[in-house]
Formats: structure tokens, sequence, C-alpha cells
């Protein structure tokens, strides 16, 4: 016997008439936290319920498990029917279909896809085939070629266009990327070979060019959904459109001011211009928030209000109470680390786990200092959305230096520093190593080294072994400084994103300018690194769990109970990269807006109050006042809705506390380290 589902009842007013919307053009803005998933999966209940066949409903979602998991939770309402509703992603709907329609487009049924590795690797073939390879400047590796026509498709730009906007180191080589490009579209078709990519454009010709099957796959389909339409990308949105050209009835879901994957080719255009699309379009706003407290929603509210174009909606909540976010100006840097590390613990002894808790910024770099901070408070915690900091290659290839400067005999450094130079493979660096004189404490002079570069840095380590040959006396800033110098053109020649790489050099820089001892920072860039910080997670107390560092683009979606947002300045959030640039902006409005939602009872906004500019180490530039973000000082909303914390004394405080505490400590430590010595002692002797 079939379910009665008491839809009145589980549902709030806008949610159930999203719900009950049947029939027609149907544009849903669910506000953040406000059960938008919920509402698809009431829905597609509801439609099997009012005996819509479930092959009938078509649901795309941007990843194949949430429409598996909507789909389970359908069922589990209703019955069984709903497992047999058409779900999947835009990818998996165009394969199948494709495959069904293989020879309308003169494709074989049987088509390979290739994945990333795969498409990466024939753009190289290509290249080499082309005798791209062999150039005098260096030419864009495999990966980067891809990248540059991937988003030329998905943006449903010109090739030369995203060269223009987004990589500009490139734009040398616009011809020879444009021929990479027809020649890669041969081979692949040569050969029945498809990538991601032409999953979609395939489609979309198929809809396009051959009106029997557009009609014949519209009323197949004669209801279709799609979750995160704000997410989607030209490319989608028109196939979207095209799928229910026959019937109009189709219901996209998403908020415009969640809008934040522009740089993977989403279109904020799609989910605002999708009422002229379909005439008569009904826009239903879901506004009722499950997730934060009001002060958290007043806020978001009055950030998103600013915004240029968009749905009006306010958001609010029925939970009762909560605190205002916090707005700490913190000195610099290492203060804004140390205050929630601080936190973080206090959190954990009122009984908050590791796991409710996240810390939120814009771009990877921004925790590079609170990593290092966390690691040396025992703090375990995993990042999500850019490399851990002490993991990333240039990083370690920095690294390698010191290593080599502290300990010269390190040969594990020394065939990771040789290889970096243009022209050394193992055997070479190999045999450049075997020729190496080492003694106890210095490199001895080496004869036989030919290639100029080595000598380079020979010349280098020389210069600083020079300056300070007793090893307490290295001061690691100064050392870095002079090794970035050198390093600057092979990271240029080593990474096609070495512009997206010198943050976190600069924050290396910062982090050593703390350290007076070269031993003691490669200690502690060594010591407890994240995988076994991560390994230990369960051999401690039972009660421990992990904290979770994610950048904004990678928390969408998800929830935490204390959420800290870092370097909410201007040049961060909004990244300086957008200064200039109006729909730049209003994206990183919506990022703050994702953000700050994302807290459910503790939102923490933090800002060091000195900062370095983003390319010091590159320019020359040295130390900047920064200014609150924007978003924070429009329209007031910082006094309206946000309360200022004072961090300097507490941090005094705590400082002081500590060192009180370490004083005590050592006296009693050494009573125990005596009593102990004796008891081991005795046991010895017997």
């Amino acid at each position: 016997m079939n379910k009665k589902i008491d839809y009145r009842n589980e549902l709030n007013p806008a949610q159930l008439e999203a719900v009950e919307s049947i029939d027609g053009a149907y544009l849903v803005i669910a506000g953040a936290g406000s059960g938008k998933t919920r509402v698809l999966v009431h829905r597609v209940a509801y439609l099997v319920e009012k005996k819509v066949k479930p092959d009938e409903i078509l649901l795309l979602t941007f990843t194949r498990r949430a429409a598996e998991e909507m789909l389970r939770r359908a069922s589990l309402l209703l019955d069984e029917r709903c497992s047999r509703v058409s779900g999947g992603t835009f990818h998996s709907f165009a394969n199948a279909t494709l495959r069904r329609y293989a020879k309308v487009l003169h494709l074989a049924n049987n088509f390979s896809i290739l994945d990333e590795s795969d498409a990466a690797d024939t753009i190289n073939l290509i290249r080499a085939r082309l005798g791209l390879d062999k150039t005098d400047k260096r030419f864009p590796r495999k990966r980067a070629i891809l990248e540059v026509i991937s988003k030329s498709i998905n943006k449903s730009e010109k090739l030369a266009d995203v060269l223009y906007d987004e990589y500009p180191q490139f734009l040398e080589f616009s011809d020879e990327i444009k021929k990479i490009r027809e020649e890669y579209r041969k081979y692949k078709a040569a050969k029945s070979l498809l990538d991601y990519d032409d999953l979609l454009v395939y489609l979309k010709e198929l809809l396009v060019n051959h009106a029997d099957v557009r009609l014949a796959l519209s009323r197949r389909y004669k209801y279709v959904m799609v979750d995160e339409y704000q997410d989607t990308n030209k490319l989608q949105a028109y196939i979207a459109c095209l799928l229910a050209s026959e019937h109009k009835n189709i219901m996209v879901v998403g908020d415009d001011a969640q809008s934040i994957y522009s740089f993977r080719g989403a279109n904020f255009r799609n989910i605002m211009d999708f009422p002229r699309l379909f005439k008569n379009t009904r826009i239903i706003i879901l506004e009722e928030n499950y997730r934060s407290t009001q002060p958290i929603l007043n806020l978001t509210n009055g950030v998103i209000s600013r915004a240029k174009e968009k749905f009006e909606k306010n958001l609010y909540t029925r939970k009762q109470g909560g605190s205002h976010p916090l707005f700490i100006d913190a000195e610099d840097e290492n203060a804004q680390s140390r205050y929630i590390a601080d936190k973080i613990l206090g959190l954990r002894e009122e009984g908050i786990e590791l796991k409710d808790i996240a810390v939120l910024f814009r771009s990877g770099w921004h925790s590079n200092d609170l990593e290092i901070e966390l690691a040396s408070r025992n703090i375990p915690f995993v990042k999500y959305g850019g490399q851990k900091f002490v993991e990333a290659a240039h990083i370690k290839d920095v690294i390698s230096y010191l290593r080599i400067v502290y300990n010269s005999a390190d040969q594990v450094s020394w065939m990771r520093a040789l290889l970096l130079i243009p022209g050394i493979g193992s055997k070479s660096a190999e045999k450049i190593i075997s020729s190496f004189s080492f003694g106890k404490d210095r490199l001895h002079p080496i004869s036989g080294i030919k290639k100029e570069e080595v000598r380079k840095l020979l010349d280098i380590l020389k210069e600083i072994d020079s300056a300070s040959p007793a090893q307490a006396g290295r001061d690691p800033a100064r050392i870095i400084a002079i090794i970035l110098e050198y390093y600057q053109p092979l990271l240029k020649h080593k990474y096609d994103d070495f512009h997206k790489r010198i943050n976190d050099l600069d924050s290396l820089l910062r982090i050593a300018s703390r350290y007076k001892s070269l031993e003691q920072f490669l200690t502690d860039m060594a010591l407890e690194p994240p995988e076994r910080s991560l390994a230990e997670a369960g051999l401690r107390d039972k009660d421990d769990s992990t904290l979770t560092l994610s950048t904004i683009h990678s928390a969408k979606g998800l929830e935490w109970h204390t959420v800290f947002l870092i370097y909410v300045a201007e040049g961060h959030l909004p990244s300086y990269l957008s200064l200039e640039d109006e729909e730049g902006i209003e994206e990183e409005r919506r990022l703050f807006y994702v953000a700050s939602t994302r807290a459910k009872e503790n939102l923490f906004l933090l800002k060091p109050h000195i900062d370095r500019s983003p390319r010091s180490f590159m320019d020359g530039g040295g130390s900047v006042f920064t200014q609150p973000s924007r978003f924070l000082d429009e329209g007031g909303i910082m006094d309206k809705f946000v309360q200022v914390e004072d961090a300097g004394d507490e941090f005094a405080a705590a400082c002081a506390e500590f060192k009180e505490d370490t004083g005590k400590k050592s006296a009693s430590d050494k009573e125990f380290l005596r009593m102990m010595q004796e008891y081991f002692h005795g046991q010895e002797e017997d």
C-alpha cells in the first residue's frame, strides 16, 4: 500500500507552493539554509503521487551522488517508484543520450570518453607532433593548454578572449594553441574519442540541429528539474531549456546570491535571465532559514541587499537567541592565527567538537600561517580547496635550498634543487652529486662542474655561508630572501601558474621572519605533517575530531556550528584581482555571503591590521595597512550588525599566563625528571 504524504505539515508555505507547482516554468530562489533539497525531494514524490510516470521526470544535478541521494530520500518518503526517476548529472545524461542517437551525429555509439588525464596526454601528443615541445621559448604545458581550451568551451567565449582575460602569459602563443585545438578535435573524431566538454557540445548540437530528436526527448521527459541552476554554464542552461522546449514544464532551483563559480564557467546571467526565456515563469522565493541565528542572517541580508542585481529576499529564522557576529582587527597575520587557535581550544573546552568548527578563506594561501600555528598547538585539521601549505611543490623547492644551507650533505635536497635547473635530469643530477666532496659542515670546492646554472647555485650558497657561517646566527628570513631572487626564474619556468604561487612564497617569508634560528624553522616546517595529524586523529582522545580549513568555494553547501572567516580586508575579500571589475566585485560579495551563511551559531570575522602586499617578494612591496572589507563598510553594516572585539589585551594576558605557567612547570618538570631517573636507574641495577 502506497504512503500518503502530509505535505502541508511537512513543508512551510513557500516550500509547499514549490512542491505543488506542476505544469509550466518555475524559478525557485532558495536562500541559504532554506531547505532546497527538501523541496526537490518532496516534488519528485509529489509528481509520482500525482500519477506522473517516474521515467517522464528528469532531475539534473551537479554530482551523481546528489541525484542518488535525492531519489533515495524520495523513495523513503513515498515508495520505490521514485527510484525509477531519471536522475543524474548533465554529463551522464549527455553520455546516455549520445550513445542512443550517435548515428545522427555520425558518431560511433561505442565512443570512448577521455578523462582529464587522458585528454592532457592527448594534447601533449599533438603538441609534440607539431614540434611545439622544442621551441626557443617555453611553451605552455599540456594541462594548461587543456584548461584554456576547456574554459573557452564552457564559457562559450573565443579562445583569444580567454587568453587575454585569464592567461595573458600565453598570449604570444595564441595561434599555436588554436592549431593544437583544431588538431585535437580532428584526432578525437578520427579515434571515436570524446572528452567531458564534448559530451555537452555534441548534446547541444543534437538538440539544436535535429528537431525530431529534440521533440522526441522533450516528449519523453515531460517534467525537467535542475538543481543549483546558478552554477550552470551557458551550455548546460541551453541544454536544459531545449529539453523543455516542447512542454515548457521546467523547474530550476538555485540562489542568485550563491553564484560563485564563474572561474569554472558558471554564468550568473543564467538564473537572472531565466524568466526572460520562459515568459510565464512563476518565481517562488524560499526565505525561512533553518541553519543560522537571526543576528547572522541580519548581517548576510544587509550585505547581499547591496548587490547591483538580485532577486529580493530577506532570510529569517524561528530560532531564538544568538550572538552578534564578531569582528576582530588582529595586530598582524600571526595574531590572527593565535586568536583562532585560542578560541578553538576554548570552544572545545565548552563541548564544541572540532568537526563542528571551520575556518574559511578566499584564497588557499590565506591559511598558510594558520596551518603552522595549528600544527604547533597539536590541533588536527583537514584542508579543502587548495593544497596544504607545506605540501605545495614550490614550498618544498625553497625548503630544499634551506636544508642544503643547514646540512650540505642532504643529498635528497640536492636532488630536488638540481632537478629544478633546466636541462638537468635524474642521471645528470646523480652524477653531479657524486662529484661533490662533503665535509663535516661545509661543501668542499668542486671541480669538473661546467653547467653555468649549477655554478650559480653554488655561488648563492657560498654567499649565504660566508655571510653567517655559524648555524646559530643564520636568519631564515634573510636566507629565504636571497634564495627567492635565485628561484624566481625557475618558478616561472617550472609552473605555468607561477603567478598563483607567489603568495605562498610571500607567506613563507613572513613566517620565517618570526624565527631567529634556521634549525628551529626547519624543524617546525618538518614536524607534525598533515598526513600524520590525520592518521593519529583516531588515536587521540575519543572526543577529539578534525577542524576544517576550506576555501569559500569548497565550503558551499556545508555548515558548521562555528565559522571563522579570515582576511576580511580589501584586496583579500574582495580579492585584489577584482577591484577594477564591477562584475568581479559582485561575485566577491556573493562569496562573502556564502561564507557567512555557513555558520549556525558563531561567526568570527578577522582581519590582520598589518599585512604585506600580495606580491612583495616579486616587486619589492613592503608592509601596508589593510582596510576592512567594503562589504562591512557599506551602509554602516558593521555598525548595525557586527560586534567589534579588541584582541590585543586578550593576547597579552594569554602570553603572560603562558610564561607564568611555563616557569612553574619547568621547576616541577625538573623534579619529575629527577625522580624518573632514580626510578629507572634503580630498575637497571636490579
